[in-house]
């Protein structure tokens, strides 16, 4: 069963319902691809990949509609390469409702610039996890996982371990691919470090802390803010550990490209021992965004 309804309300009964897991909004921009027959092709794409991320069961757990993850895929095709062959790059983004509030949290949030792919007029996107196919509903079907993977991490601690393997698998069977960003020496920021990293034990104190921060966190808020936020704070220790073992690792810039405005709101509010602890350990592990966290004091 899905963990947000398991660790919420706490109770072990067998859900009903259809929805798949995924509520995501998908946007494709071909600006830069001029053609009116691209366009049309464009718009085909669009559609078909909402319908593959939506419509495909990704997980054996049942949902309800308002269970599905809330995320968003924007494609911007800046060239076309051949024929039905393009290059783009691919946002994409994952929230995360937060208990008795209307706010979403957000959780996983990366701009992935290579990617390339082929798209014919009609075409069908299909998956099938044993097999590399095609680089276009491979890198849907591992950015489907990983956001599955954050999302179960802050319902249950390590909760998800097994999409992040999925999410592996789809990395392995890519290596003798063609096109770029499933190998470990093409860079150290790319789709096979993102799992790689997760799946590592050195790490796992920043999937421990997604857990901390949302489930003893921000799920108490609206009842406890104090509370809450205390929590929040003693989870950043957790990546202080991962920081001394680990300094400047990929896993723990995702983490903070997802939290580090939420982080500054948070604190912001927080008493001046709060402020002060969360300024020394947010500017000690994530010092690019040093200037950011000034404002936790008010500065």
């Amino acid at each position: 069963m899905h963990k947000y309804f398991l660790l919420l309300m706490g109770v072990l009964i067998l859900r009903q319902g259809t929805a798949q897991e995924l509520n995501c909004q998908v946007s494709v921009n071909s600006n830069q691809v001029q053609g009116t027959q691209e366009k049309v092709i464009f718009e085909q794409l669009q559609k078909a990949i909402f319908e593959f991320m939506n419509n495909t069961k990704w997980t054996r757990d049942n949902y309800t509609t308002n269970e599905r993850i809330d995320c968003s895929i924007l494609i911007n095709v800046t060239n076309k390469l051949g024929t039905d062959d393009y290059q783009a790059t691919i946002q994409v983004q994952s929230r995360r409702p937060v208990f008795k509030s209307s706010y979403n949290s957000p959780v996983f949030n990366y701009f992935d610039e290579n990617f390339t792919f082929k798209y014919g007029q009609y075409q069908q996107l299909e998956f099938n996890i044993n097999t590399y196919a095609n680089n276009l509903t491979s890198v849907l079907a591992y950015y489907a996982y990983i956001i599955i993977a954050n999302d179960y991490d802050t319902f249950s601690k390590l909760g998800g371990t097994e999409y992040y393997q999925k999410a592996q698998t789809i990395v392995s069977n890519a290596q003798s691919a063609g096109e770029t960003g499933w190998k470990s020496f093409e860079s150290n920021k790319n789709r096979y470090w993102i799992v790689e990293n997760a799946l590592q034990p050195v790490f796992q104190p920043i999937r421990e802390c997604l857990y901390q921060y949302h489930r003893n966190g921000l799920d108490i808020m609206s009842d406890k803010a104090d509370d809450g936020r205390k929590a929040i704070l003693n989870s950043t220790d957790l990546l202080v550990r991962v920081y001394n073992d680990r300094p400047a690792s990929f896993i723990m810039e995702l983490f903070f490209n997802a939290k580090a405005d939420e982080l500054v709101n948070i604190f912001s509010k927080g008493l001046p021992d709060e402020k002060n602890k969360a300024l020394e350990n947010l500017t000690k592990v994530n010092p690019t965004n040093s200037t950011k966290y000034s404002k936790i004091q008010g500065n």
